[in-house]
């Protein structure tokens, strides 16, 4: 049996909650973010995208590319609140609900609370929903399974959806650029352009043995994927597997006392967050990109879960000092991994001991 699989995304999320919320700034070019030498762009309005500005764009290009160009601090707390209005709509319709961000998931409509039949009309509805309670318009893509339902719901925004009918989905696959597929991203891309691959036709002239051997594992993959076959179910709970933040410095560092000092309040935030999901790791890892670019990753691995932050804090200190700093360092980020989603037991309360 066809599943009926809704993917729903909201129109330029965080750039329309900032023109909703301050309506001067409706129908002009807006970014989410910073402006400054190191800032990014985390979400463009679609009078920006007009001008090429495209999230995780630097502020400073962004900028030359539309000088009109307005930017607003992000507001997260308030991204959160509009999320969870349009959970609740989704909820009214199935509980099988993926989120993937603040702004998009995945819904399970094959059987449904409203005993609908239809899962264009169960969109339409949803759509509607969202706008009368938040303001805010949305787009969705319906089919058979996630990776379609994911390739659909892009093809009509904004404000728009598209049903791949389960008899639709050969022609609809073969003739979809290659670039197109979700999954598929850019290097993936130049490289089947060179082995002929253009679209999903000349990817399902290749044999499965054939894109193993170009791709690896996911030439399996990519297969099953241009015959509409995808196993992949909806899950609505599904197990975080690893935590982490990061922080871009407005200027490059290069004392060991400063960094530490910024790997304290990243050690801190990311423990807050451990302790908010009742959550502990066995596995830290830093990551530190120098002002060149070169980025490096120390880990760590313990036989005990850990949450507190003196911990972490003090495993983070012996990563940064693993090895000498090679430069001036433009980022640090501290992540953790191995996480006790799997063995629901209490976050572990090591006690350091210390020689004297």
């Amino acid at each position: 049996m066809n599943r009926k699989i809704i993917h729903v995304d909201m129109d330029a999320f965080y750039a329309s909650v900032e023109q909703l919320d301050f309506p001067e700034l409706k129908g002009k070019p807006l970014a989410v973010g910073g402006s400054s030498e190191r800032g990014v762009v985390a979400a463009a309005s679609y009078e920006a995208r007009r001008f090429g500005v495209r999230s995780a764009m630097s502020g400073v290009m962004a900028k030359r590319l539309c000088p009109e160009l307005i930017f607003v601090p992000p507001r997260f707390n308030r991204y959160k609140e509009v999320s969870r209005q349009i959970r609740e709509v989704f909820l009214e319709y199935t509980d099988l609900v993926e989120p993937l961000a603040l702004d998009e998931a995945f819904l399970d409509v094959t059987t449904n609370k409203k005993n609908m039949l239809s899962a264009t009309l169960i969109a339409q509805e949803i759509r509607q929903k969202i706008w009368e309670r938040t303001g805010l318009t949305a787009s969705a893509g319906i089919s058979i399974n996630k990776f379609l339902a994911k390739i659909a719901s892009d093809i009509n925004k904004p404000n728009g959806q598209k049903t791949i009918e389960p008899e639709e989905v050969q022609k609809f696959l073969e003739q979809l650029e290659i670039k197109k597929f979700f999954g598929i991203g850019k290097k993936t891309a130049n490289k089947m352009y060179h082995l002929g691959i253009f679209t999903g036709l000349d990817l399902k002239a290749k044999s499965q043995e054939f894109l193993i051997e170009q791709f690896g594992k996911v030439g399996g993959a990519y297969y099953n994927i241009v015959r509409g076959i995808s196993h992949s179910e909806v899950r609505s709970n599904r197990n975080i597997k690893s935590l982490g933040t990061e922080r871009t410095f407005d200027e490059n560092l290069s004392s060991e006392v400063f960094i530490e000092s910024k790997l304290d309040y990243l050690v801190e935030e990311l423990c807050l967050r451990l302790k908010k999901q009742n959550l502990a790791a066995k596995t830290i890892t830093l990551k530190i990109k120098y002002s060149d670019f070169v980025q490096q990753t120390r880990s760590s691995t313990f036989p005990y879960y850990v949450s507190d932050k003196d911990i972490v804090l003090d495993i983070a200190k012996t990563l940064l000092y693993q090895e000498k700093l090679k430069d001036s360092v433009r980022l640090i980020g501290i992540t953790v991994s191995n996480l006790n989603t799997n063995t629901k037991k209490e976050p572990q309360v090591i006690q350091l001991e210390f020689e004297f």
